[in-house]
């Protein structure tokens, strides 16, 4: 029951681009010569990001940067909050499944996501990543933070800063899944995966 939504172009598939690409330039100067550095998107916008991300560092090094995904379906803290252990309200989550590939032990790992939000998203992926092992370090990029922290998480790489209201929303489209590449900052509706 949502009314009319408004939406503002906040990056077009060429500023993606751009975007992932300086990305990938930090993560390496922040990680020279570091032969367990690896990536792991979070399903699902964050995963298909990480996987350019990955490709781009694989371009710019040389070498091939292991790649994994994480499923923080029931992992999330808010699960019940959000109805979605109850199936009067909501289905249960669609589960895509971990996979990481590599030695998760004393690991170098990027961590990426779409959008950070209140910083749930990603204690949860952190929390399903010691599940497997226990990296030496654990680093964050996301494509957008919008603000509105919950808990003391803070990203490493971060390509837009978007600070935003409450009731506004960012939404990253991506061609993999979406059919076309860009972020809108939507004003009215209901947003489905941000955290």
């Amino acid at each position: 029951m949502s009314g009319h939504v408004d939406e503002v172009a906040i990056m077009d598939a060429e500023q993606i681009t751009r975007t992932l690409t300086r990305m990938a330039h930090e993560i390496l100067e922040k990680n020279p010569c570091e032969p367990s550095l690896s990536i792991v998107g979070i399903h699902t916008r964050g995963a298909f990001l990480a996987r350019r991300l990955r490709d781009q560092l694989a371009d710019l090094s040389g070498v091939d940067i292991p790649f994994g995904e994480v499923d923080i379906s029931f992992y999330r803290d808010d699960i019940g909050a959000r109805g979605i252990g109850d199936i009067r309200e909501t289905p249960h989550p669609v589960v895509k499944g971990t996979d990481l590939p590599f030695e998760i032990d004393d690991a170098v790992i990027v961590l990426v996501d779409d959008v950070l939000y209140t910083g749930r998203t990603i204690r949860a992926a952190v929390d399903a990543i010691f599940d497997f092992g226990r990296p030496a370090k654990i680093q964050l990029a996301v494509l957008v933070d919008r603000g509105h922290r919950e808990l003391p998480i803070r990203p490493d790489y971060v390509g837009k800063n978007m600070p935003t209201a409450l009731p506004e929303h960012v939404r990253v489209r991506l061609i993999e899944h979406d059919g076309r590449d860009e972020v809108v900052l939507e004003r009215g509706g209901r947003e489905e995966g941000e955290a």
